[in-house]
């Protein structure tokens, strides 16, 4: 909706219930990879899930932090896999994307419909944070959609914010998703250093 496709294709390559950590394992991101051409913009964004378990079903949870600390985690009967904290897997997620001659954007998670002490749950001291010191170390833009959509959050009050999350307080129904999208537009758009703010429609519903 809010990308001028007659001089861009989008391609949507995000999975969902997929962490930074298994984006990568399953190969997700090599299928990327394959295909970036100098000029691309690639934004990505990981968060949600990385919290989950490290060594348990799902292994989805990435280790915490930005440093170069590792776990050797058994997988079932499939081997043994290293796993890296959320800043390594960032950070190689932008060097990977710049090796291509390509743009990376980090964007920080949506919030969640959590109102502790009456202001929407803001995750300033890991993920939010994680995020934007991958880009402060290895390069390309950040964009707190975190932040951006708490303040539209805040002003819409809470009743009808929780219109926007009927099954749970992660997931959004369409109409969230259209919030979310514009207001990615909008931060793109922000985006003062970067030519990709030339191809987006600011265009409410």
């Amino acid at each position: 909706q809010h990308i001028d496709t007659t001089r861009m294709t989008v391609h949507n390559k995000a999975r969902g219930g997929r962490s930074s950590r298994t984006f990568r394992y399953e190969e997700l991101w090599d299928a990327v990879k394959s295909e970036l051409e100098p000029g691309d913009f690639v934004l990505m964004q990981f968060g949600h899930n990385d919290g989950g378990n490290v060594d348990k079903a799902k292994y989805r949870g990435s280790l915490k932090g930005m440093s170069d600390e590792t776990q050797e985690v058994q997988r079932d009967s499939s081997g043994i896999e290293t796993v890296h904290t959320y800043g390594w897997y960032m950070k190689q997620y932008i060097k990977e994307t710049q090796d291509a001659g390509a743009t990376p954007i980090v964007l920080s998670m949506i919030p969640r419909n959590e109102w502790p002490d009456g202001k929407v749950e803001r995750p300033t001291d890991s993920y939010v944070k994680w995020a934007k010191e991958a880009v402060d170390e290895a390069g390309g833009f950040y964009l707190n959609l975190n932040e951006a959509v708490a303040q539209k959050y805040e002003a819409m009050g809470k009743d009808s914010v929780k219109a926007l999350f009927p099954d749970d307080h992660t997931h959004t129904n369409h109409d969230g998703a259209k919030l979310n999208a514009l207001t990615v537009a909008e931060l793109i758009e922000g985006l003062r250093q970067s030519d990709l703010r030339d191809y987006i429609f600011i265009k409410e519903e």
